[in-house]
């Protein structure tokens, strides 16, 4: 970390800066020069946000010289992480293809299915009795036992804490995480409890750094079979309201040694049908697309 003083700051301000970076178990390193007085800050400065600092008496402006991610990042393994489910492995440098499950439940071609049993219509207007929990878990469990009797790995999506435990009770090989769950520490702690797959999406309302430090918040907790999803970001477009976030994965893929999903199962529109968002995906890097 490299803190700024201001040009004013007086020596009790320094000498509270460096017994803040004591306090968090780093040491310093003064720089004093004609207009301005640098501290570096010498260890892990993971330890404290630049804010903190900031917040001092004197203190200008605080900048971090690594990154808020360790254990993902290529820096500590620059090698491709491979997750193996049920023989088919992921990230190994050849693209796999996952396909959703129809409505009418019959297995695609695919080695791997993706499976949504929890999804809800926005619209407060849509009624389906049929669609209660129970007929929920009733279609999730068929689904995933008809999977594994064709050795087909099942990606599960959760929409909530509460219907983890009811995937692993399923058997679902892989913990799908939409993008509105990536701000949820509680569900993050969990899975990161696992021993399970987990593919972690970013959400359309944040930055790629965001994505990546609750990538590291799971690995923190012990669970390093972690994979990225982009499953499409905010667009400028009127009649295509969320675009697939190409920068997010060439990124994510230069940063991290972690496999990178792509969701296109729901981004084709007019002006952008999936054979073309099959290319940018495999051009941008993507191991596993999701279609």
């Amino acid at each position: 970390m490299i803190i700024v003083m201001q040009r004013q700051a007086s020596e009790i301000e320094i000498n509270q800066v460096v017994q803040f970076i004591h306090q968090r178990g780093l040491t310093e390193h003064i720089s004093r020069g004609k207009e301005r007085t640098i501290i570096g800050a010498v260890g892990d400065e993971r330890v404290f946000q630049p804010r903190e600092l900031e917040a001092l008496s004197g203190v200008e402006k605080a900048m971090r010289v690594v990154q808020d991610w360790r254990i993902i990042s290529r820096e500590i393994q620059p090698e491709n992480t491979v997750i193996t489910v049920r023989a088919f492995p992921f990230g190994a440098g050849q693209t796999q293809f996952v396909s959703t499950v129809m409505p009418d439940h019959k297995l695609p071609n695919s080695n791997s299915i993706f499976i949504d049993p929890f999804y809800q219509s926005p619209s407060p207007y849509t009624i389906n009795h049929k669609n209660s929990q129970q007929q929920q878990l009733s279609n999730m469990q068929q689904q995933i036992k008809l999977a594994h009797q064709n050795n087909k790995p099942v990606w599960l999506r959760i929409r909530d804490v509460r219907q983890l435990e009811h995937a692993l009770q399923a058997e679902a090989d892989i913990i799908y995480l939409g993008g509105e769950l990536m701000s949820n520490q509680t569900l993050l702690d969990e899975v990161g409890y696992l021993n399970v797959p987990v593919v972690l999406c970013k959400d359309k309302h944040h930055q790629i750094d965001d994505w990546l430090i609750a990538a590291e918040h799971i690995a923190l907790k012990g669970n390093h079979h972690i994979m990225l999803g982009e499953a499409g970001t905010l667009s400028l477009e009127r009649n295509a309201p969320y675009r697939l976030d190409i920068e997010a994965i060439v990124k994510a893929k230069k940063i991290t040694h972690l496999p990178i999903v792509a969701n296109i199962s729901h981004l084709a529109h007019a002006y952008m049908d999936k054979s073309t968002l099959l290319a940018l995906a495999k051009a941008a890097g993507a191991d596993i697309i999701i279609q």
